[in-house]
């Protein structure tokens, strides 16, 4: 294999398979790239056996082949290297020569033959959707996802796909138990003749989260998305990337959203943003406990720490109940408010240990929903 690569579109193509590389080394070749020149171009495809992405990008082939090398080293030198053309010559042991103006590297590389395959995809049955549309509600939704949960199926999105004949709706819920999140939007125009009107999935945390960072460099063309049975399929302007699907049945999340009953507390989001961020300060560091009292027109945050101290601040708010005392862990609350655009919020809880549903008039789809905590 002999190539001549431009070090921008290089460096462009080994960005985007980063986090798909494999971290922890279960199988060498697992945290390898694969890069196969093809007549068309150079191919760079990564996988860790649940996610796998390639692309294709421009670039002289001068002899046909492939070869893997380590993700993470050749995106280490490719980063150094001045702008300028950049050539990869794969001998027949894999060693692979780099070599851009008068610098020059010899890397090991293992047989492209041993690397696994990606699944083929059918091109057809795939549905485009609003790029802007799927990156605000996997923003919305992501941080309330499990991280490494005992309950596997936490550790995923799930992501409803409803086609009408006017319209293409998705929704999206993350929740780890403490705290749910469900974002819905339109994101396209009539689906597809003969498609299904619903289809479900859960999709891994880490899927989301390459999706999102496919969907925030911009560029042409609107994505597409699909499922078979064990497979979700995402592709955008040359670039495909597939997960594999999470096996089990998601919580049913909406028996846990409250329905709006009871006097919701409108507050603004900056004010209270920065307020809980002062006062989670001197909240004890593993629980960021902080106490929570509504009364009218106001609302009062309250830390203490047996090490450091204690915080309140006071803020106004359009409350007129009874009296409420509860209390929540502060960054699951910032968590919140940081995905959230508007300038005003709502809260809403029965009672002080009830479900607290929080909410924004900017944005009806999005929901969320965070547990409070004894304190």
């Amino acid at each position: 294999m002999k190539v001549r690569i431009g070090r921008d579109e290089l460096l462009t193509g080994l960005q985007r398979v980063q986090g798909v590389v494999e971290k922890r080394n279960t199988m060498p070749i697992l945290s390898n790239i694969l890069l196969e020149a093809k007549q068309d171009g150079i191919e760079i495809v990564a996988t860790d056996l649940e996610i796998g992405v390639r692309g294709l990008y421009k670039g002289a082939v001068l002899s046909t082949g492939g070869v893997t090398i380590s993700a993470r080293k050749l995106f280490e030198i490719v980063k150094e290297l001045p702008p300028g053309d950049i050539e990869l010559l794969a001998a027949d042991n894999n060693w692979t020569t780099i070599q851009a103006g008068k610098s020059q590297f010899k890397v090991v590389g293992l047989p492209s033959s041993e690397y696994p395959a990606l699944p083929t995809i059918d091109r057809e049955g795939l549905t485009p959707l609003s790029g802007e549309g799927l990156l605000e509600l996997i923003r919305k939704t992501l941080f309330a996802a499990g991280d490494n949960d005992a309950r596997y199926i936490l550790n995923g999105l799930l992501v409803t796909l409803l086609a009408t004949e006017k319209k293409t709706s998705l929704r999206l819920v993350g929740t780890d138990g403490h705290r749910l999140a469900v974002a819905e939007q339109e994101v396209g125009a009539a689906g597809a003749k003969g498609m299904p009107l619903e289809m479900k999935a859960i999709i891994p945390k880490k899927a989301a989260l390459e999706i999102r960072h496919l969907l925030e460099e911009g560029g042409d063309g609107e994505p597409l998305i699909g499922f078979t049975k064990n497979l979700m399929i995402f592709r955008k302007s040359g670039l495909l990337l597939t997960s594999r699907l999470m096996e089990g049945n998601y919580p049913n999340y909406q028996q846990v959203v409250p329905k709006e009953i009871g006097k919701p507390i409108h507050v603004n989001r900056a004010e209270l943003e920065s307020a809980l961020r002062r006062v989670s300060v001197l909240s004890k560091d593993k629980s960021s406990a902080v106490k929570v009292s509504f009364t009218s027109g106001r609302m009062t945050l309250y830390s203490s720490s047996p090490d450091y101290g204690e915080a309140t601040e006071e803020l106004p708010a359009q409350y007129e109940g009874e009296t409420l005392n509860t209390g929540f862990n502060a960054r699951y609350l910032l968590d919140v408010f940081n995905v959230m655009d508007g300038e005003m919020l709502s809260l809403q809880m029965e009672t002080p240990l009830s479900p607290c549903l929080i909410q924004e008039p900017e944005s009806p789809g999005f929901k969320c929903v965070v547990m409070p905590i004894k304190i």
